[in-house]
């Protein structure tokens, strides 16, 4: 199995002066999902190179022990200073793709015309794509083949609005998640706030948060091997 993990490039939350990025758990979970289970992983970004890691996702609370692995593996900290640009990337050649989240997608693979094109054409080509916490509304502009929004009548799910709110960031972020979901004509479902919560439909996986991450991965492998057994 090959799996793309694409990450943000952006590292500024809004005019507030502080920095942002990925969430290192939504990274780091999923990762070691992966390569746990033979995957080949490629880590790409909109300006490839090494992307911005959102400084808090880092503090003692958010550690967790897939953290302290990741910082700890060489190899693949290797791979996250060289992450591959975005737009030289053939999703054909992956059976999956994996969006972490953190706040950075919000502003730029929200709004990156190479990220909605490969999202539409690894769905329409059958390649799973799984996405949690807020890379769900990454999905904001990514249409079906009759120019639909593709989360149109979809069962997904992302960051709650009282989850931002838990942040202090309602009013930083260029859009909320749950809202842009719902405005689109998601079918948008949500677990208590902070708790793992992941939504499958068809082939589009969506997490709630960053503890749903290690779950949407696992949600991911499983269904890229019922497909290969089909």
């Amino acid at each position: 199995m090959k799996v793309l993990m694409v990450l943000t490039s952006h590292d500024t939350l809004g005019s507030t002066g502080r920095k942002t990025g990925f969430w290192l758990e939504e990274l780091a979970a999923p990762y070691f999902r992966f390569k746990d289970s033979g995957a080949d992983i490629v880590l790409a970004s909109p300006l490839g190179g090494r992307p911005p890691l959102d400084p808090k996702s880092n503090e003692p609370d958010f550690q967790t022990a897939d953290t302290h692995r990741f910082e700890a593996d060489e190899a693949a900290n290797a791979q996250l200073a060289n992450t591959v640009v975005l737009s030289s990337v053939d999703v054909t050649e992956f059976d999956a793709v994996f969006y972490p989240g953190g706040h950075g997608p919000l502003w730029d693979l929200a709004e990156d015309r190479t990220s909605k094109a490969l999202i539409e054409h690894a769905l329409r080509q059958q390649i799973p794509v799984a996405l949690v916490c807020h890379a769900p509304g990454v999905l904001r502009h990514v249409t079906n083949s009759d120019g639909r929004p593709l989360v149109e009548g979809r069962k997904v799910t992302g960051f709650t609005n009282t989850e931002e709110e838990g942040v202090g960031l309602t009013d930083v972020v260029p859009f909320l998640v749950e809202d842009e979901l719902v405005r689109l004509g998601g079918d948008y479902s949500k677990g208590v706030d902070w708790d793992s919560y992941v939504v499958k439909d068809g082939i589009l996986i969506t997490g709630q948060n960053p503890n749903s991450s290690a779950a949407a991965a696992t949600e991911l492998i499983e269904l890229v091997e019922e497909r290969a057994k089909a």
